[in-house]
């Protein structure tokens, strides 16, 4: 007996297929300038929306087709940071991966600001990682708005700050 098993994004923007990113592209020059990605949509490709300068989202599926009601696909750590164009075409195309159609190969290139961009990436990774396994833990003692705050959390994190002291923190501050 065989079980076929789909794969699932795993939050690596340097993952997802050419295609797609073309038409997250082109769906961000129509609707908006930002877009954010959903990390808890099924499938290789995730659901996005795209952010216009009013604030305003129009969420897409991996077809690229509208989403009704689907507000928590990117509520916190259900979803990615909001990034604009320019981060998204650096990303696709700072690791050299798939979504340019190249290889891997595995070089760090050093910026005059800091550290490598795959170090930089794996940060942000662990920290978007750890955040959203903290709030699955802890959604249900959590105040429903803590998603609002996730970019100060993120920065916390990022200064060495342990997860629940991060969230913690936020709470007092803002609760």
């Amino acid at each position: 007996m065989s079980a076929t098993r789909t794969k699932r994004w795993n939050g690596d923007i340097a993952t997802l297929p050419a295609d797609y990113a073309k038409g997250v592209l082109e769906k961000m020059a129509a609707y908006g300038d930002r877009v954010q990605f959903s990390l808890t949509s099924g499938g290789i490709e995730p659901s996005y929306q795209v952010i216009n300068d009013m604030g305003k989202a129009i969420a897409f599926d991996r077809q690229h087709h509208l989403l009704q009601g689907q507000e928590e696909l990117f509520a916190g750590a259900n979803a990615t940071p909001v990034m604009n164009a320019e981060q998204l075409n650096k990303a696709l195309s700072g690791y050299g991966g798939s979504a340019r159609g190249g290889s891997r190969t595995g070089r760090a290139v050093k910026s005059a600001s800091g550290p490598t961009k795959t170090a930089a990436a794996r940060l942000d990774e662990q920290v978007a990682a750890a955040r959203y396994a903290y709030f699955k833990t802890n959604r249900a003692t959590l105040p429903a708005r803590i998603a609002e705050y996730s970019g100060e959390i993120d920065q916390l994190l990022k200064k060495g700050k342990p997860v629940e002291e991060a969230f913690a923190e936020v709470v007092k501050k803002y609760f």
